[in-house]
């Protein structure tokens, strides 16, 4: 951020928007700039909260339950923080077509995204 006023946590991750940033962690998060930001009132909890997720995904082994992070969610999350990575390798920003698997105005993603397999490893 231009002025500089971001809090150095140990750990965290920023996200920046075309109107602020979300610094977070796994226990907390700020809104920044925190002028901007400071009548903000976040939303009640809607998800129920767990212990841990390592008991969650061993009970959902052992019941057949579903984790609150299941794998058709975790799966667009994962390919949502990989694109970040690609944007900053590239350095802008990218118009994602998650059906063909492509930045449709970056074709200089294309080899971040996807390699050409070895020979022996062709599907």
């Amino acid at each position: 951020w231009e002025s500089g006023d971001i809090p150095q946590w140990r750990d965290g991750v920023l996200f920046v928007g075309d109107k602020g940033m979300l610094l977070a962690n796994y226990s907390k998060y700020t809104l920044l700039p925190a002028t901007v930001f400071a009548d903000y009132q976040p939303p009640q909890p809607t998800l129920p909260r767990i212990k841990s997720h390592h008991i969650e995904w061993a009970d959902s082994c052992k019941t057949g339950k579903h984790t609150l992070a299941n794998f058709d969610y975790s799966g667009w999350l994962t390919e949502a923080n990989h694109l970040g990575n690609v944007a900053y390798r590239i350095g802008k920003k990218l118009t994602w077509d998650a059906q063909t698997m492509r930045a449709t105005n970056a074709p200089e993603a294309d080899g971040l995204i996807r390699r050409e397999r070895r020979k022996g490893w062709e599907l």
